[in-house]
């Protein structure tokens, strides 16, 4: 048993859900008990752990992230710099692409040893669970050999990974213009492979211009649902194809990015309980000129997490705070919205009961940060203010 005494408990429950001189009581893997130190029943009797006035709040969680490839596009950062667009560096062959050629010629070995770095970087974050794309081998060798690294991630570190397989991710050189082509003879068939493997959590796909329509995307879906797997979707970041939309009807988990999500499309997502995913480091990082539409999110309370979007391209970032703090500044969320969308909603956004919030029979996942309110996480730009971790009712 571990007795967390003398803390500020942000239990994320109702808002910041906040107990001063709080206390939180685990056992094994589950808290036990959360209240004021003066309310702690006598049954929890064993030695307390003094924090001090310290903020507890549960672990982080990043519910959208591409953390395994190969290689780096430092160069295509340059070239945006430039003045190239990034469906304009798409289109001469960079982008995902140039990606997926590091990524096809790197061994599971070579790309663990690439993705723990950052693995470790969001872990020194207070993060306990991550969510994990494919999509950067567009054939089904390396579309499973994603997977199984991100399976691996969660075996070498304590943390939990859940897997999305992005099959529909872009359209590779050798199936230029034949998309649907692609759809049938790769992305279903490594869905399958996956799925049989045991290495698919849920089904992503990238409904834009430069990727896949909504009746590609379709097509898609419906094989997660012959196969039992949730669904979520990459909509309305560069234009409004209805993505959202289309998520909403096929009920999925969440839909992610949503710069030019419309009426339509939020008033879908409100109906369906489909997660708004913000992602403010690409919309930062590809200084997008139209920024998602929070406050109408907000107004048909449609649930919005944050997450960092870890990718080589759009989002080369591995903290979660510094994309609070983006969130809060760039879209005006409030640095309550912004740890809801990293602890609850991003929970909800994963489909995961069982975290997100700090209750009686949930997983003893906890992040102690050096502050005194839940403000200074989404305040501070490019500091860290974790004290400690504790994953699964341990220490780490």
């Amino acid at each position: 048993m571990m007795i967390l005494a003398n803390a500020t408990v942000a239990t994320m429950q109702g808002g910041y859900g906040l107990i001063p001189e709080g206390c939180v009581v685990t056992e094994g893997e589950t808290i036990r008990w959360v209240g004021r130190m003066a309310d702690l029943p006598p049954e929890f009797d064993g030695p307390r752990q003094d924090l001090e006035g310290r903020l507890v709040t549960p672990a982080l969680i990043d519910c959208h992230t591409h953390v395994v490839f190969g290689g780096n596009r430092a160069a295509e950062f340059e070239m945006r710099l430039k003045g190239a667009s990034y469906a304009e560096v798409a289109r001469a062959g960079g982008g995902i692409v140039s990606t997926v050629s590091a990524t096809r010629a790197a061994s599971e070995a070579e790309l663990l040893a690439q993705a723990l770095p950052r693995i470790d970087a969001m872990l020194a974050e207070g993060i306990a669970s991550i969510e994990i794309k494919s999509g950067y081998g567009l054939d089904i060798e390396t579309e499973l050999k994603m997977l199984r690294v991100a399976r691996r991630i969660g075996q070498e570190r304590r943390v939990r990974i859940l897997t999305s397989f992005l099959g529909a991710h872009a359209v590779p050189a050798e199936y230029k213009d034949r998309a649907d082509a692609y759809i049938a003879e790769v992305a279903l068939p490594a869905l399958r492979a996956a799925h049989a493997e045991g290495l698919v959590d849920a089904v992503d796909g990238f409904c834009e211009g430069i990727a896949f329509a909504p009746s590609q995307i379709a097509e898609v879906f419906g094989e997660a649902h012959r196969l039992g797997l949730p669904v979520k979707l990459h909509a309305e970041q560069l234009s409004n194809l209805g993505g959202a939309a289309l998520a909403a009807r096929h009920g999925a988990l969440s839909a992610d990015h949503l710069e030019y999500l419309d009426d339509l499309g939020v008033e879908a997502m409100a109906a369906a309980g489909t997660v708004a995913v913000i992602l403010p480091g690409a919309y930062f990082t590809l200084r997008e000129p139209q920024a998602p539409p929070i406050a109408a999110l907000r107004a048909h309370g449609v649930p919005m997490a944050v997450a960092t979007d870890c990718n080589p391209g759009s989002s080369p970032m591995t903290s979660l705070c510094l994309a609070m703090n983006m969130a809060c500044t760039l879209f005006r969320l409030t640095p309550e919205e912004a740890l809801l969308g990293a602890t609850a909603h991003a929970a909800r956004a994963l489909g995961l009961g069982d975290a997100g919030t700090i209750a009686p029979g949930l997983r003893a996942d906890l992040a102690v940060w050096e502050a005194r309110h839940p403000a200074e996480l989404s305040y501070r730009i490019g500091a860290t203010p974790l004290h400690a971790r504790i994953f699964g009712g341990s220490l780490v």
